[in-house]
């Protein structure tokens, strides 16, 4: 009777993860809620022509920091569809597509936020979540419950909480940021509460999404789509990212680059600790990096360095 065998494989056996067409830089025009244009047709025009300035300035400015070479430069923009309340998209894309058109903008992509929680019956917000590694403050035992557990990570340590230790009340101590150079910016981000998960959380698998960054068994995710019109009642009847010019620049990009209003500032701050806690594949991030110095084109390898902001 033979005994069980064990079977070895080299490293280098298992496929490499899918590549995905890069542009330069992936420019975001805009993220809007519903209510944002809700009964007044005026908001739409005017929100275009405060962004097109500045949209404008950032290409000038990439095509100085290229030189002779034309950077590819591709649009985005990002209808929310999770959160609610909801109109028909066949109601509202048209008018975003011909007020952006009308501003000189045109969106090369248009994206849906419930996208970002699942694409293509692929969980892309447990996906992540599952690359959470919660970056643990100094001197401290683990006491706090994972993120996946708590739904909530942090950059640092809480404010202790009133009690009482050996019949003394615990004395008040301020936050502290972890690796801080000289002052605290703690930051505690909820991932998600409530069933749903957090705008934040859902914008930062956005911005991973701009990066070229996600793989699920090694294949991309969420990739464009076309959709012919009219568009149809249902969100989710369309595609996570629907690409709407053809001869677009690729979607996802070595740089992002997001034209957004100024009340996203702390989301993005938000977006931002997620991200730096959150452990990209190894082989993705070498490639994109790799294929960035074949273009003479310096890329860190830490992600979060790679988004860029106007907040107008």
């Amino acid at each position: 009777m033979t005994g069980p065998t064990t079977a070895f494989r080299e490293a280098t056996a298992d496929p490499r993860p899918a590549a995905v067409p890069l542009a330069h830089v992936s420019i975001e025009l805009g993220h809007l809620y519903f209510e944002d244009f809700r009964g007044d047709e005026t908001r739409l025009p005017r929100y275009f022509a405060r962004v097109a300035p500045w949209v404008e300035a950032a290409r000038s400015v990439l095509a100085a920091e290229f030189g002779e070479r034309r950077p590819r430069i591709s649009t985005c923009f990002l209808m929310d569809d999770y959160f609610g309340p909801t109109l028909a998209p066949r109601d509202v894309l048209p008018q975003v597509i011909a007020a952006a058109d009308a501003a000189g903008l045109h969106i090369d992509y248009l994206a849906r936020e419930s996208g970002c929680a699942e694409a293509d019956g692929v969980a892309l917000a447990e996906l992540v979540q599952e690359r959470i590694v919660a970056d643990p403050p100094p001197d401290t035992n683990g006491s706090r419950p994972p993120a996946k557990d708590s739904g909530w990570l942090s950059n640092g340590q809480r404010s202790p909480q009133p009690g009482s230790a050996m019949n003394s009340l615990r004395p008040w101590g301020p936050p502290a940021e972890n690796g801080t150079a000289r002052h605290s910016v703690f930051v505690d981000v909820e991932l998600r509460g409530r069933g749903k998960w957090s705008c934040a959380y859902l914008a930062a698998i956005w911005q991973l999404l701009r990066l070229g960054l996600l793989r699920h068994n090694g294949e991309a995710v969420a990739q464009p789509r076309e959709w012919p019109e009219p568009f149809p009642r249902d969100w989710a009847q369309l595609p996570a990212v629907i690409r709407l010019n053809p001869k677009a620049a690729p979607f996802s990009a070595y740089r992002t680059l997001s034209v957004l209003g100024p009340r996203f500032l702390p989301t993005e701050h938000a977006v931002r600790t997620i991200l730096s806690q959150v452990a990209v594949d190894r082989q993705v991030n070498e490639a994109i990096v790799a294929r960035a110095a074949a273009e003479d084109l310096p890329l860190p390898l830490d992600v979060v360095e790679r988004l860029g902001y106007l907040f107008v």
